[in-house]
């Protein structure tokens, strides 16, 4: 065949990109040089080395190696020297067609390899790639020679299973960037200083908000304290506003019998996601991974009638899902988690306000969490069920509810789930990168399943349409994406503490403590640093725990009954008196204001 494409060869890699950004496909022709470049740095220093892949990927590349020792730091640097040397020398890339035989020949001592070409389909056009000294089993494209590769600098080391299959041998991942010039490639990298500062886990221990125990189980969180006080507070905020548009409240159990989940279609479709059968009296019980099924079994348990639709029905329910250990990452990606699902079962006339709805309240939490956000209609995919028709009907309900709303959204072809379109939406943070937020899919294979009607105006029995939904999603993925959205420092009505009295001397302490009674009986979240550390060091702590007010008392403090106020930014607002202070914070929190002077102006609903 011939040479494979950029596009192609991304499409391989699973990296999404436009095809017409020309400076994408070709950024990433250069970072899969520069792996290839990588790869020969490390055959210098390790002749006996067995290499496996080497991809670019969406920032950079890596390639996994079975190496004779572990990795240090120290050989990143001196792997990257030898990089630079080599690119220096402009190594032209040599491609070369070869047959199956001669390519099992020729990496005949390297596994890894030859299990490659061992998954070439019979006929397939095998090729290689020499720059230098280095010769590898390759599908290109590459530069023209290594002069051609940008500034780059290596990253990490990780370990990897080949294949992904824990069952498999463990390799050493070397990850690196590559950028088309040095600004563009310290820029990237101080956007990685400012995430790793933002990392929500580092973050997590130092503000005592959640923890992961080995002897509980990987992927399960404990909430701590004060991080079950930021959960409780999104979550009584999100039940108020759901309330207030008409849904109503439920709660499903946790586990369920398998006769639910063959007729939902998971143990069929879903298995593998899913934890293994609880045996109780001789009928398998699982946890369940996720919420639907519960919600249709509500909605089934009396007869509907048109008049009585839409009915909504949402619930904070805890799901638990299988995910290997090495994809595990802190908060943002468990094995049993808090979603905030509802479940809309309507007319299909009804869909498209409906949908509409949901957007609005989208568009409400992203503005009230300090959220810009982008849209995706993403459409029929190439395997699902239902005739064209009905999927039109649907896409255009979406759409039709995006476009009366005014929202931008893009279109994402093929990228519906198997029973119906979507709309996703993506919550853009302070960095600039995308977090999953609302989902609102229609469905037209569990109504189908479960038989889920409703009675209509001429008595009989109509299909239901459901519309699935979550809001905010995980309350797991979603506290920890705020944690690094904030850096940790929440907005005051969210902020675990929200002042903290700091008297300068124990002779100050009785009054420090009547101020915090004073505040904590109009709800401020108070403390008082009691600590016989000096007063800097109290303000040096609050700083490091993010609490918004620093309420400092000293002699004359306490003889004008006042408070000198300063702000976690390190901003002084000078002697005031408690009164003053509340009539400057209870409209900051009341608003959920995203400042701590002001409140923030109202958001529309």
């Amino acid at each position: 065949m011939p040479e494979m494409t950029v596009a192609e060869e991304l499409a391989e890699m699973d990296i999404a990109v436009d095809a017409r950004d020309q400076a994408t496909l070709e950024l990433a022709r250069m970072r899969h040089s520069c792996a290839h470049l990588m790869a020969e740095a490390v055959q210098e220093i390790f002749p006996e080395a067995k290499f496996a892949i080497g991809p670019a990927i969406e920032h950079g590349f890596y390639y996994d190696f079975d190496l004779p020792r572990p990795l240090t730091p120290d050989d990143l640097e001196a792997i990257e020297s030898r990089m630079r040397a080599n690119r220096a020398k402009a190594e032209p890339f040599v491609r070369n067609a070869v047959s199956r035989e001669e390519a099992f020949r020729t990496f005949a001592d390297n596994p890894y390899k030859v299990e490659l070409i061992e998954g070439f389909p019979a006929g397939e056009e095998i090729t290689t790639y020499q720059q230098g000294h280095f010769l590898d089993l390759c599908r290109g494209p590459h530069v023209p020679t290594t002069a051609e590769i940008g500034p780059f600098k290596l990253q990490s080391i990780a370990g990897a299973y080949w294949r992904g299959d824990e069952k498999r041998p463990m390799l050493q991942r070397i990850y690196g960037t590559a950028w088309p010039t040095q600004d563009e490639l310290d820029a990237y990298l101080e956007r990685l200083e400012e995430a790793n500062r933002r990392d929500h886990r580092r973050l997590g221990r130092e503000l005592d908000l959640f923890s992961v125990s080995e002897d509980i189980g990987a992927g399960l969180i404990l909430w701590h304290p004060k991080g079950a006080l930021v959960r409780y507070l999104v979550e009584r905020f999100e039940q108020e506003e759901q309330l207030a548009r008409g849904y109503d409240l439920v709660y499903t159990p946790h586990i369920a019998s398998e006769k639910i989940y063959k007729t939902s279609g998971h143990l069929e479709t879903y298995r593998e996601n899913m934890y293994a059968p609880i045996s109780i009296e001789e009928q398998d019980y699982y946890l369940k991974p996720m919420n639907c099924p519960g919600h249709i079994m509500i909605y089934k348990s009396q007869v509907h009638s048109y008049r009585d639709l839409p009915v909504r029905l949402a619930e904070l329910g805890t799901v638990y899902r299988y995910e290997r250990s090495g994809t595990l990452h802190g908060m943002l990606r468990v094995r049993g988690f808090t979603q905030d699902d509802s479940h809309i079962f309507c007319t299909e006339d009804q869909v498209a306000d409906e949908v509409e709805g949901v957007i609005v309240l989208a568009e409400h939490m992203a503005a009230v969490f300090g959220y810009d956000f982008q849209a995706y209609l993403a459409t029929r995919p190439e395997k699902a069920i239902g005739d064209e028709a009905t999927w039109e009907r649907a896409t255009g309900a979406l759409r039709q509810a995006l476009d009366r709303r005014g929202t931008p959204y893009q279109l994402d072809e093929g990228g519906g789930a198997f029973y119906g379109p979507k709309i996703d939406v993506k919550w853009v943070d302070a960095l600039g990168r995308e977090w999953t937020g609302p989902t609102i899919q229609v469905d037209f294979n569990l109504p189908e399943r479960f038989d889920v009607n409703y009675v209509g105006e001429d008595g009989e029995r109509h299909r239901v349409a459901m519309i699935h939904r979550t809001l905010l999603g995980s309350m797991e993925r979603f506290v920890g994406g705020l944690i690094e959205h904030y850096a940790g420092a929440f907005p005051v009505w969210l902020a675990p503490v929200q002042a903290v009295v700091i008297p300068i001397t124990d002779k100050q302490l009785e009054f420090a403590r009547t101020v915090a009674e004073r505040l904590r009986a109009r709800g401020i979240r108070v403390e008082v640093d009691e600590q016989g550390a000096r007063m800097q060091a109290k303000i040096r702590n609050a700083q490091l725990q993010k609490i918004p007010y620093m309420l400092v008392v000293g002699k004359r403090e306490v003889e004008a009954d006042a408070i000198a106020v300063r702000l976690r930014s390190g901003e002084d607002l000078g002697a005031r008196t408690v009164d003053s202070f509340l009539e400057m914070a209870e409209p900051v929190i009341a608003s959920k204001s995203l400042t701590m002077i002001a409140p923030a102006p109202h958001h529309d609903a």
